[in-house]
Protein backbone atom coordinates (compact mmCIF):
# COMPACT_ATOMS: atom_id res chain seq x y z
CA UNK A 1 0.00 0.00 0.00
CA UNK A 2 1.44 3.39 -0.98
CA UNK A 3 2.17 6.25 1.42
CA UNK A 4 -0.34 8.36 -0.51
CA UNK A 5 -3.11 5.83 0.19
CA UNK A 6 -2.23 5.81 3.89
CA UNK A 7 -2.50 9.60 4.02
CA UNK A 8 -5.89 9.47 2.32
CA UNK A 9 -7.18 6.86 4.76
CA UNK A 10 -6.03 8.91 7.74
CA UNK A 11 -7.47 12.18 6.47
CA UNK A 12 -10.12 13.50 8.85
CA UNK A 13 -13.51 13.78 7.17
CA UNK A 14 -15.70 16.77 7.81
CA UNK A 15 -18.93 18.26 6.47
CA UNK A 16 -20.87 16.28 3.90
CA UNK A 17 -18.03 13.74 3.57
CA UNK A 18 -18.48 12.75 7.20
CA UNK A 19 -22.24 12.46 6.83
CA UNK A 20 -21.76 10.28 3.74
CA UNK A 21 -19.52 8.00 5.77
CA UNK A 22 -22.57 7.11 7.90
CA UNK A 23 -24.89 6.34 4.96
CA UNK A 24 -24.29 2.54 4.92
CA UNK A 25 -25.98 2.26 8.34
CA UNK A 26 -28.92 4.47 7.40
CA UNK A 27 -29.90 3.11 3.99
CA UNK A 28 -31.50 -0.25 4.67
CA UNK A 29 -33.28 -0.92 7.92
CA UNK A 30 -33.22 -4.50 9.24
CA UNK A 31 -37.00 -4.60 9.66
CA UNK A 32 -36.89 -8.04 11.27
CA UNK A 33 -34.46 -6.80 13.90
CA UNK A 34 -36.61 -3.73 14.59
CA UNK A 35 -39.71 -5.84 15.22
CA UNK A 36 -37.77 -8.41 17.24
CA UNK A 37 -36.33 -5.73 19.54
CA UNK A 38 -39.77 -4.16 19.90
CA UNK A 39 -41.25 -7.53 20.86
CA UNK A 40 -38.57 -8.10 23.50
CA UNK A 41 -39.15 -4.62 24.89
CA UNK A 42 -42.88 -5.23 25.22
CA UNK A 43 -42.26 -8.58 26.90
CA UNK A 44 -40.10 -6.85 29.52
CA UNK A 45 -42.71 -4.08 29.85
CA UNK A 46 -45.61 -6.47 30.49
CA UNK A 47 -43.58 -8.43 33.02
CA UNK A 48 -42.62 -5.27 34.89
CA UNK A 49 -46.24 -4.05 34.77
CA UNK A 50 -47.45 -7.33 36.29
CA UNK A 51 -44.94 -6.96 39.13
CA UNK A 52 -46.00 -3.34 39.69
CA UNK A 53 -49.68 -4.32 39.74
CA UNK A 54 -49.76 -7.53 41.72
CA UNK A 55 -46.55 -8.10 43.68
CA UNK A 56 -47.38 -8.75 47.36
CA UNK A 57 -44.52 -6.61 48.68
CA UNK A 58 -44.55 -2.78 48.37
CA UNK A 59 -40.81 -2.39 47.57
CA UNK A 60 -41.23 -4.94 44.79
CA UNK A 61 -44.18 -2.99 43.34
CA UNK A 62 -42.08 0.17 43.40
CA UNK A 63 -39.26 -1.70 41.67
CA UNK A 64 -41.75 -2.93 39.04
CA UNK A 65 -42.87 0.67 38.47
CA UNK A 66 -39.27 1.81 38.07
CA UNK A 67 -38.51 -0.88 35.48
CA UNK A 68 -41.78 -0.09 33.69
CA UNK A 69 -40.80 3.58 33.53
CA UNK A 70 -37.36 2.73 32.18
CA UNK A 71 -38.85 0.49 29.48
CA UNK A 72 -41.18 3.32 28.48
CA UNK A 73 -38.06 5.42 27.88
CA UNK A 74 -36.83 2.69 25.53
CA UNK A 75 -40.19 2.43 23.78
CA UNK A 76 -40.21 6.19 23.36
CA UNK A 77 -36.92 5.86 21.44
CA UNK A 78 -38.70 3.46 19.08
CA UNK A 79 -41.35 6.15 18.58
CA UNK A 80 -38.64 8.83 18.22
CA UNK A 81 -36.82 6.81 15.54
CA UNK A 82 -40.07 6.05 13.73
CA UNK A 83 -40.87 9.77 13.55
CA UNK A 84 -37.40 10.33 12.07
CA UNK A 85 -37.96 7.61 9.46
CA UNK A 86 -35.14 5.50 10.89
CA UNK A 87 -37.25 2.41 11.66
CA UNK A 88 -40.47 0.88 10.34
CA UNK A 89 -40.13 3.20 7.36
CA UNK A 90 -41.51 0.60 4.94
CA UNK A 91 -43.94 -1.05 7.33
CA UNK A 92 -47.67 -0.41 7.07
CA UNK A 93 -47.96 -1.49 10.71
CA UNK A 94 -45.32 0.93 11.92
CA UNK A 95 -47.69 3.83 12.52
CA UNK A 96 -50.19 1.55 14.24
CA UNK A 97 -47.46 0.29 16.56
CA UNK A 98 -45.75 3.60 17.28
CA UNK A 99 -48.48 6.23 17.67
CA UNK A 100 -49.89 4.64 20.86
CA UNK A 101 -46.41 4.96 22.42
CA UNK A 102 -46.47 8.69 21.74
CA UNK A 103 -49.94 9.06 23.22
CA UNK A 104 -49.17 6.92 26.26
CA UNK A 105 -45.98 8.83 27.13
CA UNK A 106 -47.69 12.24 26.65
CA UNK A 107 -45.91 13.03 23.38
CA UNK A 108 -48.61 13.92 20.80
CA UNK A 109 -47.12 12.88 17.44
CA UNK A 110 -48.03 16.14 15.69
CA UNK A 111 -46.36 18.24 18.38
CA UNK A 112 -43.31 16.01 18.66
CA UNK A 113 -42.72 15.95 14.91
CA UNK A 114 -43.00 19.73 14.54
CA UNK A 115 -40.83 20.68 17.51
CA UNK A 116 -38.26 17.91 17.19
CA UNK A 117 -37.67 18.46 13.49
CA UNK A 118 -37.12 22.14 14.25
CA UNK A 119 -34.70 21.18 16.99
CA UNK A 120 -32.60 19.09 14.61
CA UNK A 121 -32.49 21.90 12.08
CA UNK A 122 -31.51 24.52 14.67
CA UNK A 123 -29.62 22.62 17.36
CA UNK A 124 -27.22 24.93 19.25
CA UNK A 125 -28.07 27.91 17.07
CA UNK A 126 -28.12 31.01 19.22
CA UNK A 127 -31.59 32.58 19.26
CA UNK A 128 -32.92 29.80 17.08
CA UNK A 129 -32.92 26.71 19.26
CA UNK A 130 -35.60 27.38 21.87
CA UNK A 131 -38.39 25.51 20.02
CA UNK A 132 -38.22 21.84 20.91
CA UNK A 133 -35.34 22.41 23.30
CA UNK A 134 -34.29 24.31 26.42
CA UNK A 135 -33.81 28.04 25.73
CA UNK A 136 -30.33 29.56 25.79
CA UNK A 137 -29.46 33.26 25.71
CA UNK A 138 -26.20 35.17 26.01
CA UNK A 139 -25.25 37.32 28.98
CA UNK A 140 -25.62 40.40 26.77
CA UNK A 141 -29.14 39.46 25.71
CA UNK A 142 -30.06 38.65 29.31
CA UNK A 143 -29.34 42.21 30.37
CA UNK A 144 -31.90 43.50 27.85
CA UNK A 145 -34.64 40.99 28.65
CA UNK A 146 -37.84 42.03 30.41
CA UNK A 147 -38.45 40.72 33.95
CA UNK A 148 -41.21 38.40 32.72
CA UNK A 149 -38.90 36.92 30.06
CA UNK A 150 -36.19 36.36 32.67
CA UNK A 151 -38.62 34.55 34.96
CA UNK A 152 -39.76 32.23 32.16
CA UNK A 153 -36.16 31.55 31.15
CA UNK A 154 -35.23 30.63 34.72
CA UNK A 155 -38.33 28.47 35.02
CA UNK A 156 -37.55 26.58 31.81
CA UNK A 157 -34.01 25.73 32.94
CA UNK A 158 -34.74 25.09 36.62
CA UNK A 159 -34.07 21.54 37.90
CA UNK A 160 -37.53 21.41 39.51
CA UNK A 161 -39.06 21.90 36.07
CA UNK A 162 -37.44 18.58 35.13
CA UNK A 163 -38.37 16.89 38.42
CA UNK A 164 -42.00 17.77 37.70
CA UNK A 165 -41.67 17.25 33.93
CA UNK A 166 -44.84 15.12 33.90
CA UNK A 167 -46.78 18.31 34.63
CA UNK A 168 -44.54 21.07 33.24
CA UNK A 169 -42.89 19.69 30.11
CA UNK A 170 -45.37 17.05 28.98
CA UNK A 171 -48.91 17.89 30.15
CA UNK A 172 -48.37 21.64 30.06
CA UNK A 173 -45.85 21.94 27.23
CA UNK A 174 -46.31 19.04 24.85
CA UNK A 175 -50.05 18.47 25.27
CA UNK A 176 -51.64 21.84 26.09
CA UNK A 177 -49.34 24.67 25.05
CA UNK A 178 -49.15 23.60 21.40
CA UNK A 179 -52.92 22.99 21.31
CA UNK A 180 -53.67 26.47 22.70
CA UNK A 181 -51.32 27.97 20.13
CA UNK A 182 -52.59 25.96 17.13
CA UNK A 183 -55.75 23.99 18.06
CA UNK A 184 -56.53 22.73 14.56
CA UNK A 185 -53.03 21.44 13.98
CA UNK A 186 -52.38 20.04 17.44
CA UNK A 187 -55.71 18.56 18.50
CA UNK A 188 -53.79 15.42 19.43
CA UNK A 189 -52.67 17.15 22.64
CA UNK A 190 -56.06 16.99 24.45
CA UNK A 191 -56.70 13.56 22.91
CA UNK A 192 -53.40 12.40 24.37
CA UNK A 193 -54.49 13.55 27.82
CA UNK A 194 -57.90 11.90 27.38
CA UNK A 195 -56.24 8.58 26.46
CA UNK A 196 -53.74 8.83 29.30
CA UNK A 197 -56.15 9.76 32.09
CA UNK A 198 -58.95 7.66 30.63
CA UNK A 199 -56.75 4.55 30.72
CA UNK A 200 -55.67 5.40 34.26
CA UNK A 201 -59.29 5.87 35.30
CA UNK A 202 -60.45 2.58 33.81
CA UNK A 203 -57.60 0.69 35.42
CA UNK A 204 -58.33 2.33 38.75
CA UNK A 205 -62.05 1.59 38.56
CA UNK A 206 -61.70 -2.09 37.65
CA UNK A 207 -58.46 -3.11 39.38
CA UNK A 208 -57.94 -0.47 42.07
CA UNK A 209 -56.35 2.96 42.29
CA UNK A 210 -53.16 1.50 43.69
CA UNK A 211 -52.80 -0.52 40.47
CA UNK A 212 -53.42 2.60 38.37
CA UNK A 213 -50.77 4.46 40.38
CA UNK A 214 -48.06 1.78 40.14
CA UNK A 215 -48.79 0.69 36.55
CA UNK A 216 -49.49 4.02 34.83
CA UNK A 217 -48.91 7.19 36.84
CA UNK A 218 -45.58 6.40 38.52
CA UNK A 219 -43.92 4.76 35.48
CA UNK A 220 -44.93 7.58 33.11
CA UNK A 221 -43.84 10.13 35.70
CA UNK A 222 -40.44 8.41 35.94
CA UNK A 223 -40.05 8.17 32.16
CA UNK A 224 -40.95 11.85 31.75
CA UNK A 225 -38.39 12.96 34.34
CA UNK A 226 -35.65 10.84 32.77
CA UNK A 227 -36.62 12.00 29.30
CA UNK A 228 -36.59 15.66 30.32
CA UNK A 229 -33.15 15.39 31.87
CA UNK A 230 -31.72 13.30 29.03
CA UNK A 231 -32.85 15.91 26.53
CA UNK A 232 -31.30 18.63 28.68
CA UNK A 233 -27.94 16.91 29.19
CA UNK A 234 -27.67 16.07 25.50
CA UNK A 235 -27.19 19.76 24.70
CA UNK A 236 -26.35 21.38 28.04
CA UNK A 237 -23.04 19.96 29.22
CA UNK A 238 -19.73 21.63 30.14
CA UNK A 239 -18.03 21.20 26.74
CA UNK A 240 -20.97 22.29 24.61
CA UNK A 241 -20.24 24.84 21.89
CA UNK A 242 -22.83 27.23 20.46
CA UNK A 243 -22.81 29.50 17.43
CA UNK A 244 -24.95 32.38 16.26
CA UNK A 245 -27.13 32.11 13.18
CA UNK A 246 -24.50 33.55 10.81
CA UNK A 247 -21.82 31.02 11.73
CA UNK A 248 -24.01 28.02 12.48
CA UNK A 249 -23.18 24.73 10.81
CA UNK A 250 -25.21 21.50 10.99
CA UNK A 251 -22.24 19.15 11.37
CA UNK A 252 -20.55 21.38 13.94
CA UNK A 253 -23.76 21.36 15.98
CA UNK A 254 -23.95 17.57 15.79
CA UNK A 255 -20.36 16.95 16.90
CA UNK A 256 -19.64 19.92 19.18
CA UNK A 257 -23.10 20.66 20.59
CA UNK A 258 -24.45 17.15 21.22
CA UNK A 259 -23.06 15.02 24.02
CA UNK A 260 -22.10 11.40 24.44
CA UNK A 261 -23.77 10.25 27.67
CA UNK A 262 -21.71 7.47 29.17
CA UNK A 263 -23.58 4.73 31.03
CA UNK A 264 -23.45 0.99 31.50
CA UNK A 265 -24.84 -1.41 28.91
CA UNK A 266 -28.10 -1.94 30.83
CA UNK A 267 -28.86 1.78 30.91
CA UNK A 268 -27.93 2.07 27.23
CA UNK A 269 -30.56 -0.63 26.63
CA UNK A 270 -33.23 1.17 28.66
CA UNK A 271 -32.45 4.51 26.97
CA UNK A 272 -32.31 3.07 23.46
CA UNK A 273 -28.69 4.18 22.87
CA UNK A 274 -29.81 7.81 22.81
CA UNK A 275 -26.65 8.51 24.80
CA UNK A 276 -24.81 8.31 21.47
CA UNK A 277 -26.51 11.57 20.73
CA UNK A 278 -23.82 13.16 18.58
CA UNK A 279 -24.06 10.23 16.16
CA UNK A 280 -27.84 10.55 16.06
CA UNK A 281 -27.64 14.28 15.32
CA UNK A 282 -25.16 13.75 12.52
CA UNK A 283 -27.52 11.31 10.78
CA UNK A 284 -30.97 10.82 12.32
CA UNK A 285 -31.84 8.08 9.81
CA UNK A 286 -29.59 5.60 11.61
CA UNK A 287 -31.67 3.16 13.74
CA UNK A 288 -30.93 3.52 17.45
CA UNK A 289 -29.57 -0.02 17.72
CA UNK A 290 -26.80 0.79 15.20
CA UNK A 291 -25.53 4.00 16.84
CA UNK A 292 -22.76 2.25 18.86
CA UNK A 293 -21.63 0.40 15.74
CA UNK A 294 -21.37 3.64 13.76
CA UNK A 295 -19.38 5.33 16.52
CA UNK A 296 -16.95 2.41 16.63
CA UNK A 297 -16.57 2.38 12.85
CA UNK A 298 -16.12 6.12 12.22
CA UNK A 299 -13.01 7.57 13.94
CA UNK A 300 -14.25 11.15 13.66
CA UNK A 301 -17.14 10.29 16.00
CA UNK A 302 -15.02 8.88 18.81
CA UNK A 303 -14.07 12.08 20.66
CA UNK A 304 -17.33 13.82 21.60
CA UNK A 305 -18.02 15.97 24.64
CA UNK A 306 -19.12 13.61 27.38
CA UNK A 307 -21.32 13.49 30.44
CA UNK A 308 -22.87 10.71 32.54
CA UNK A 309 -25.41 9.80 35.22
CA UNK A 310 -22.85 10.30 38.01
CA UNK A 311 -24.19 12.93 40.48
CA UNK A 312 -21.16 15.16 39.93
CA UNK A 313 -21.82 15.23 36.18
CA UNK A 314 -25.55 15.82 36.69
CA UNK A 315 -24.78 18.78 38.97
CA UNK A 316 -22.22 20.10 36.47
CA UNK A 317 -24.86 20.08 33.73
CA UNK A 318 -27.65 21.55 35.85
CA UNK A 319 -25.54 24.50 37.00
CA UNK A 320 -25.14 25.68 33.39
CA UNK A 321 -27.58 28.56 32.87
CA UNK A 322 -26.42 31.05 30.26
CA UNK A 323 -23.92 31.44 27.39
CA UNK A 324 -20.98 33.74 28.05
CA UNK A 325 -19.74 34.92 24.65
CA UNK A 326 -16.46 36.25 26.07
CA UNK A 327 -15.63 32.89 27.66
CA UNK A 328 -17.22 30.92 24.82
CA UNK A 329 -18.95 28.49 27.16
CA UNK A 330 -22.06 27.92 29.24
CA UNK A 331 -21.69 29.30 32.77
CA UNK A 332 -23.62 29.44 36.04
CA UNK A 333 -25.51 32.49 37.26
CA UNK A 334 -22.69 33.36 39.66
CA UNK A 335 -20.00 33.00 36.97
CA UNK A 336 -22.02 35.20 34.65
CA UNK A 337 -22.45 37.87 37.31
CA UNK A 338 -26.06 38.49 36.31
CA UNK A 339 -29.27 38.49 38.29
Amino acid sequence: MSVETNVEEQEVRTGSALVRATFPWAKDEDIGRSWRLLGISYAVLLTAMAVAAFAPWLPLRIFGSLITGLVWVRLFIFFHDYMHGAIFRKSSLGKLAMYPVGFYTLNPPSVWKETHNYHHQNNAKMLGAAIGSYPVVTTRIWRHMKPTQKRWYKFARHPLTMVFAYFTVFIGGMCMSAFIRQPRQHWQGPLCLAVHFGTMGLLGYFLGWDVAFFVIFLPVYISNVLGAYLFYAQHNYPDVQLRDRRDWDYNFAALQSSSMMEMNSLMHWFTGNIGYHHVHHLNHKIPFYLLPTVMDAVPELQSPGRTSWWPSDVVACLRLKIWDSSKKRMVSWSEAGVS
